[in-house]
């Protein structure tokens, strides 16, 4: 049982990609890193290189993998216990793996690759994944409709998912060429109401059946109107028609409000995610 560390995205890929891949919807996020990667490059997050993990079990099968694009922290698919743990050893030891300061797991997982680490961590952001069961309409309804984001509106998404990124604390904002690429599937609606833009949500192009939600935003003036709903309830829909057969999204733990309301759509708990940070 070992890991292999490398900064070849092709070699994780064909090493790594099947047993991620099994777990479309535990494995979300990793599975839309290595997408983007794939799709726009080794500098689709930043401008240092990205760095790939992955485990091989006694049996010779490759059984989960990590990802690491800074400035954005260590993520780690589905894993066994037995890997989290000699992760913790890896972290500590590997020169490759020295830049790491923050990482996001599930959350034993958290706990089990913190103590292994041996480095005081705080916990940063606490986050739930959710699955969509029957999607049900927000009730009341919004006032206005949503419509697929064009080229048009490509400064108004840059200045929205700008100020996402701020209010959520996320190291880096969205490059033009990721905004470009969600327009190019229909993966950004907006929502209008009395011809005005009011609100915005995403959804990531289907890998392995499943999409995810992400991000959504209401600019502070326009919250407590139920545009968030009506616009989570329109990219719903539209990822599904996009061919996802599971339709997911996070929350923030600590905003009970994102939580309600996602229920109220018809998404339904999958398990907590953890991320922690040197201390």
């Amino acid at each position: 049982m070992a890991w292999t560390f490398s900064t070849d995205l092709a070699a994780c890929l064909a090493a790594a990609r099947p047993s991620v891949a099994a777990h479309p919807v535990v494995n979300t996020t990793l599975l839309s890193i290595l997408d983007a990667l794939e799709r726009r490059g080794p500098h689709a997050y930043g401008d240092t290189d990205p760095f790939f993990g992955w485990w091989t079990a006694a049996d010779g099968t490759v059984d989960g993998a990590v990802v690491h694009t800074p400035p954005f922290p260590l993520v780690l698919g589905a894993l066994p216990p037995e890997a989290v743990r000699a992760l913790g050893g890896a972290l500590a030891a590997d020169p490759l793996l020295a830049r790491v300061t923050k990482f996001n797991a599930r959350r034993a997982d958290a706990g089990i690759l913190a103590e292994a680490w041996g480095r005081p961590t705080r916990v940063a952001e606490e986050l739930r994944l959710y699955r969509l069961g029957a999607l049900r309409a927000p009730d009341p309804a919004p006032e206005g409709r949503a419509r697929p984001a064009t080229e048009a509106d490509l400064p108004l998404l840059a200045r929205w998912t700008a100020e996402f990124s701020r209010e959520c604390d996320i190291p880096a904002t969205p490059s033009e060429a990721s905004l470009r690429d969600r327009i190019s599937y229909g993966g950004f609606l907006i929502w209008e109401h009395g011809g005005r833009p009011v609100s915005l949500a995403a959804f990531f192009r289907p890998i392995g059946s499943a999409s995810r939600i992400g991000p959504v935003y209401t600019p502070p003036a326009e919250r407590r109107r139920g545009y968030a709903a009506g616009v989570t309830y329109a990219a719903s829909g539209a990822a599904h028609a996009a061919g996802a057969g599971e339709v997911l999204l996070f929350t923030d733990l600590a905003n009970p409000t994102s939580n309600s309301v996602y229920q109220r759509l018809g998404f339904i708990a999958v398990e907590d995610r953890v991320e922690r940070v040197r201390a």
